[in-house]
């Protein structure tokens, strides 16, 4: 594996992107994404990728929910770089990336919470994200029996 660094996500990581999500999705650790929705939402993602070469190895999005409000979703890292502390990197560029937009409260629905937790995060229930779950829960084939965890960093 050549050198990793951490980038916006390019028109040609889709399909790679799909593959981790998907290999992640059928592990419970995350709900998966279609094709449709990446390409409509490219430029909502962060990807680890290679400084040299192609190969994508984890991808993180900022969603903006409102006009005060964004989600953290579809944090995937493949098997291979998992606890190197990738995933903290992808969720901190995302908070960045909220920051420069004027964006201070961001949540994310995840079954990961020890890991949220680590980055700040703090567990709260859902029903105080009503336009999450009028905008995406109600398309959701979990809703309304949904399992994961809200969590919310206000900064």
């Amino acid at each position: 594996m050549t050198k990793l660094y951490l980038r916006k996500a390019r028109i040609g990581d889709v399909k790679a992107i799909h593959g981790i999500l998907m290999e992640c999705s059928k592990q419970d650790l995350l709900l998966p994404r279609s094709y449709s929705d990446l390409y409509s939402h490219l430029r909502d993602y962060f990807v680890v990728a290679e400084d040299i070469g192609a190969n994508i190895y984890g991808c993180c999005a900022l969603s903006i929910v409102w006009e005060n409000l964004a989600e953290i979703r579809s944090l995937a890292i493949v098997p291979e770089i998992r606890n190197m502390g990738w995933g903290g990197k992808l969720v901190e560029s995302c908070l960045s990336e909220a920051l420069t937009l004027g964006i201070y409260k961001v949540f994310t629905l995840t079954y990961q919470k020890t890991f949220f937790a680590r980055q700040g995060f703090r567990e709260i229930t859902k029903d105080i994200l009503p336009q999450k779950v009028w905008a995406d829960c109600l398309n959701c084939p979990k809703f309304p029996d949904c399992d994961e965890i809200a969590m919310l960093m206000e900064m």
